[in-house]
């Protein structure tokens, strides 16, 4: 109710000074005409050459890396990762190449992605957070796996606070049923591991009351018994 009656007060506000606006709107049109259309010939200077860009240069573009692309992505999924960050085969570019060849698209960005994930099973981790870190993820799906990603490199290298941060924002990126019991289950483990068992047993008791279904979910019961047998000891 407070929304509307906000929403109904900036109506009448708009109302009222509707035609003070209007006044001075023409006012400072009769003033400012000559530097008006120096702005206006300005901006469509600017979107032309946005929409130039955008369609000339980065679509060809674009078209050409996701061509260059396909050879990495083929040795990644066969967990050949240094030949998918440097040498694919067929002539094609690896992700680094990509990367440098291709920046300002959206293949280039998604090679961050891969480039940071090889890396972290190449066990480079120092990489593989700067790639993860660079990608730009779009939507729910690609932030809970980027965060999730940079939560195990963290844990690799035995900086469980920031892992366990990153585990957390992966899990609560959305309710996705394949992403999020996952990476709360990391939660839950980390947090056992420092003794965090408050934090455990909320990681838990989500996976048991929004996930039942998963994989997570149907063991789950299991870790909620030994975290109580943990909290009986202290």
């Amino acid at each position: 109710m407070a929304a509307q009656r906000r929403k109904k007060e900036i109506q009448d506000e708009t109302l009222i000074d509707l035609s003070q606006a209007k006044v001075t709107a023409e006012h400072f049109l009769e003033r400012n005409s000559k530097a008006l259309i120096g702005v206006l010939v300005g901006l469509l200077v600017i979107v032309g050459g946005y929409l130039f860009y955008e369609y000339m240069i980065i679509e060809p573009r674009q078209k050409e890396a996701v061509e260059q692309m396909f050879q990495a992505q083929i040795q990644f999924e066969k967990d050949s990762f240094d030949l998918a960050l440097n040498n694919p085969g067929g002539g094609y570019a690896g992700f680094l190449e990509i990367i440098d060849q291709y920046g300002g698209t959206a293949a280039a960005n998604t090679s961050k992605y891969y480039a940071g994930v090889s890396y972290l099973n190449m066990g480079n981790f120092e990489e593989a957070i700067q790639y993860l870190e660079d990608f730009n993820a779009k939507d729910d799906i690609t932030k809970s796996m980027k965060q999730g990603a940079l939560g195990d490199a963290f844990a690799e290298q035995n900086d469980l606070e920031k892992a366990l941060s990153q585990y957390n924002k992966a899990a609560n990126v959305s309710d996705n049923s394949l992403i999020t019991p996952y990476y709360l289950m990391k939660v839950g483990q980390l947090s056992e591991l420092q003794g965090k068992l408050a934090e455990a047993r909320k990681a838990y008791e989500r996976i048991r009351d929004d996930f039942p279904n998963t994989e997570e979910g149907s063991e789950i019961e299991k870790y909620l018994i030994r975290l109580e047998a943990l909290e009986a000891r202290i």
